[in-house]
């Protein structure tokens, strides 16, 4: 299948004309259109119903413009990979964090310094499904480091540990007296929550819906520091991964464990199923996994 082709027909769709298509791609209309037949005629599927104003994609033309994304964004890595493995070689990995990772992950760095002291390290924090599934297929970050539960195919997951969720409650809070609570206990505080998109937001809500409460969401956040800073203000109550809090020092709130320990949550190393990962990246792995294992067993 002709490349060229593949970048003319994504163009056009990028663009939503003929005309603004031909102009960013810098050859005439009557090009591209003879281009966008000819890609027809070869995959033997019509993708666009043309009309004289503007055209719309067939469902044929949906697949084959996402397909063709990833094939195009994925050239271009490979494209990419080449010219930085003749000039640097293998020397970076990029990957993808939740907070949670602050009391671990450091250690797990420094084992990999040691041993391959060359490698550039670049670490982002990547957030809530959506940022961690497009930042893996457009070849943002090598692997992430998170909590998602991911129903795409395209991405393999592997669980490294699992790590309880605990209540953070206000300094003098009516329950610092108690050694446990349950969720009875919150269900009227006005409660700080992850916003949609997050897996612990749902792994939180699960567990109100099974016993039948519905909490008093008041607040909505992105990062656990966020939810943190509410409570050391006194303005709310949040539930947050134990290794998080673990990572500083808290100054006034209390942390509270709940009387069961159903509430918790798996952290996975995720990347694409379909991607070449670089010795480098192999290594990374292999050392986070053995960390684990050795401190669990």
């Amino acid at each position: 299948m002709d490349y060229r082709l593949l970048h003319y027909f994504t163009t056009l769709v990028d663009q939503g004309s003929f005309t603004k298509a031909a102009q960013h791609l810098h050859i005439s209309q009557p090009s591209l259109s003879s281009a966008i037949k000819k890609l027809e005629t070869s995959v033997n599927l019509k993708l666009i119903e043309r009309s004289t104003r503007n055209f719309q994609l067939t469902k044929e033309g949906e697949i084959v413009y996402k397909e063709s994304k990833k094939l195009i964004q994925h050239f271009h890595y490979v494209e990419n990979e080449i010219l930085r493995l003749k000039d640097n070689g293998p020397l970076e990995i990029q990957i993808g964090l939740i907070e949670s990772v602050k009391f671990w992950l450091p250690k797990v760095i420094a084992t990999y310094n040691e041993r391959l002291p060359d490698v550039r390290i670049k670490l982002l924090e990547v957030l809530g499904l959506k940022k961690v599934e497009q930042a893996l297929q457009n070849y943002k970050i090598h692997l992430a480091i998170t909590n998602q539960r991911f129903k795409s195919d395209e991405i393999k997951s592997i669980p490294i540990y699992k790590e309880n969720l605990v209540a953070l409650l206000p300094k003098n809070h009516s329950l610092q007296q108690k050694e446990t609570i349950c969720f009875q206990d919150i269900k009227n505080e006005q409660f700080i929550i992850c916003k949609e998109g997050f897996q612990t937001r749902d792994d939180i809500l699960n567990e109100f819906l099974e016993l039948g409460i519905t909490p008093n969401i008041k607040f909505e956040i992105e990062r656990f520091e966020t939810a943190y800073s509410l409570v050391e203000e006194g303005i709310g109550v949040t539930i947050v991964p134990e290794n998080y809090i673990r990572s500083f020092h808290i100054d006034s709130s209390q942390i509270k464990h709940f009387d069961n320990d159903r509430l918790s949550r798996t952290v996975y190393i995720a990347f694409l199923k379909g991607r070449y990962l670089p010795p480098v990246i192999e290594q990374f792995i292999d050392i986070t996994k053995n960390f684990f294992y050795e401190n669990n067993a």
